[in-house]
């Protein structure tokens, strides 16, 4: 078996296929999975799974099903879907569910996405340690099979995802409009279609073909070269919107009428506003790189806003504990208390559809008293020692506000910045934001400059 360390992350388990995650590597953590839900979960008899269009997944899905069903456990396999379409499955049947997918990942990588019944999470510290632990056991020979092995059926649950995400707008108001897709050849090809298949919209997919080589460009929106067909098709057919979705169709980012990209913030911040609406008062949860805003818009209408750390499995525990109604992060995760808190593209799609249908106006003009700031965008510096850097850049600006909810926060009024570690490479992940793209620029400067003198001593 592979080993362990260099696959299981923060929040799944993904790696480069075949030399860190293969078959084997797979069988091992269904054994894993398949204890741990045996432990947490005892009366559960069945997990649901499904998987991306990558060439790898046939194979590791039959494996990591054999080891489900040698523990005893059913698996009920709906084939290729979103990850937001595992999380629906999860939550509308009640079962442990399991996404194999990369996410927007290069085409050489596989993984998997590990959910408890009802869509609970399983990260670090919620369960795949112990996954882990067994799975090294098992390879070792020091697990024993069940007596009876668990049964493998298939089943379809496109229609019924598709009506969940309709469910969650009124259809019959929406206008027509034009939008045009991106689904980048992942995992939207299978899902837009389908969920857009009885609404009024000029509906344009650009490269929907399921192709885990993604032969036209990776499925990763956050990066600005991976949108510049979609905003170009935008400009060329005076569309209203268009939608660029990641691999496994979990995210999705927007482009507006003038052809530009929107932030993650932007769009949660809208999202804010709208849910506000349906539900006065609700808490609204943000992540700590988001724009400033974010809050701002939830207090102007009457939200109680709630700041969070990077990352889903933060953000839906701190759903869970204040039963906040939405939450948003930087990245283009957008997470429903109606969709068992779990993220989906998919879900925000429609909203943003419904906001724009109800206003007398394009989406850039809809979104420009929500677009205050100016952003770095997410700043990645590769350094010796993350920990020393953050401590010397702290040092630095220990006059101002600062925060350690997640890496390093400073406030200095008209501007701010997080400095944070990444969770797999030596990296610092800096975001910072300002009144207006010249500030950013020379507070970028300025904090780099303090970063390198610290990495370099």
């Amino acid at each position: 078996m592979k080993d362990l360390k260099n696959i299981v992350k923060a929040y799944d388990i993904r790696g480069t296929y075949p030399d860190q995650i293969d078959a084997e590597t797979c069988q091992a953590l269904g054994v894993g999975f398949a204890s741990y839900i045996r432990l947490v979960e005892p009366e559960t008899t069945e997990i649901v799974m499904a998987r991306d269009m990558r060439p790898s997944g046939p194979e590791l899905t039959g494996a990591f099903a054999d080891g489900v069903q040698s523990q005893g456990l059913n698996v009920l396999d709906i084939g290729m879907a979103s990850t937001d379409m595992i999380y629906f499955a999860s939550g509308s049947q009640n079962l442990p569910g399991v996404m194999f997918t990369a996410s927007h990942n290069p085409a050489g990588y596989n993984g998997i996405k590990l959910c408890r019944s009802a869509a609970m999470p399983i990260g670090e510290d919620s369960g795949l340690p112990e996954i882990s632990e067994v799975a090294t056991k098992w390879s070792m020979g020091q697990v024993q099979d069940a007596a009876t092995p668990g049964e493998r059926r298939q089943d379809d649950l496109l229609a019924a995802f598709a009506e969940h995400v309709r469910g969650f707008v009124n259809v019959a108001e929406f206008r027509p409009m034009k939008v045009i897709a991106d689904t980048a050849n992942g995992m939207g090809g299978l899902i837009v279609p389908e969920v857009f298949s009885s609404l009024p919209f000029d509906l344009e997919i650009m490269y929907p073909e399921l192709d885990g080589t993604f032969p036209n460009h990776e499925a990763n929106p956050i990066q600005p070269e991976n949108i510049v067909d979609l905003q170009a098709r935008v400009l060329e057919t005076g569309a209203d919107l268009g939608l660029a979705f990641d691999g496994d169709a979990d995210r999705v980012f927007l482009v507006d009428d003038q052809g530009r990209g929107v932030s993650g913030s932007l769009t949660t911040a809208l999202l804010a506003k709208a849910t506000l609406d349906a539900d006065p008062g609700a808490g609204i949860i943000y992540n700590l790189i988001c724009s400033k805003s974010v809050p701002e818009v939830v207090l102007e209408n009457g939200g109680t806003p709630i700041r969070s750390r990077v990352g889903h499995s933060f953000i839906k525990q701190t759903m869970a504990e204040t039963g906040a109604a939405f939450g948003g992060e930087h990245s283009a995760h957008y997470y429903f208390r109606d969709n068992w808190r779990a993220d989906s593209g998919i879900i925000a799609t429609m909203l943003v559809l419904a906001e724009l249908s109800k206003f007398d106006g394009t989406l850039s003009e809809l979104l420009a008293p929500l677009d205050r700031y100016a952003v770095s965008g997410e700043i990645n510096t590769r350094v010796h020692d993350a920990t020393a850097v953050i401590e010397a850049v702290a040092d630095h600006y220990s006059t101002l506000q600062t925060d350690r909810l997640d890496g390093l926060t400073v406030d200095g009024g008209d501007w701010w910045f997080n400095l944070r570690p990444s969770n797999t490479e030596p990296l610092l992940r800096l975001n910072l934001e300002a009144a207006a793209p010249g500030a950013v620029d020379a507070k970028v400067a300025e904090v780099r400059a303090v970063m390198a003198a610290a990495d370099s001593s």
